[in-house]
């Protein structure tokens, strides 16, 4: 379950007209400071990501599944079956009991690195992603995000990210 603070966050980046990924980006940045306290384990800063995704698409975050091709069938399965996951309301009670299953789940977490939510490793993640797109992809982004940023500007929105907007 997503701290209020990240729903708070996500449902801000709504309002503001921010992308879905924008608004999925406050579910991976939980995740990251989850895995860099401990409270979460990770093999990579790829898999901390995709759980964060995972999470944002549960809380209502309306995010595609990936397109064909780009992951495998069960990725792109897991991304619906999330999606599908977000407009339930009654969740199955748990059959073992919550200390034994914490108790567990904290033993394990000691066995895992923090190493997956480094900057190091982070960077490296965000860096391979960036090449994986062609330079007028990345153009068009931060066209958009620029857009958006000026659009908030003139309806009067106070934020930090306003001054900006005259750029």
């Amino acid at each position: 379950m997503p701290e209020k603070k990240t729903l708070e966050r996500a449902s801000k980046a709504k309002r503001e007209g921010k992308s879905p990924s924008t608004q999925a980006g406050a579910f991976v940045k939980e995740q990251i400071d989850h895995v860099r306290q401990g409270k979460h384990g990770a093999k990579s800063a790829k898999q901390a990501i995709a759980i964060g995704l995972s999470e944002a698409r549960r809380s209502g975050v309306k995010m595609k599944p990936p397109k064909k091709g780009t992951t495998s069938e069960a990725t792109r399965k897991k991304a619906a079956q999330d999606t599908k996951a977000a407009h339930r309301t009654n969740k199955s009670p748990s059959t073992e009991s919550k200390a034994r299953r914490s108790a567990t789940s904290t033993r394990v977490l000691k066995r895992e690195s923090t190493k997956a939510a480094s900057d190091k490793s982070l960077s490296r993640q965000s860096h391979a992603a960036a090449s994986r797109r062609s330079a007028a992809d990345r153009s068009a982004a931060a066209k958009k995000g620029w857009a958006t940023r000026r659009a908030n500007a003139a309806s009067g929105s106070k934020g930090s990210r306003t001054r900006h907007a005259s750029r």
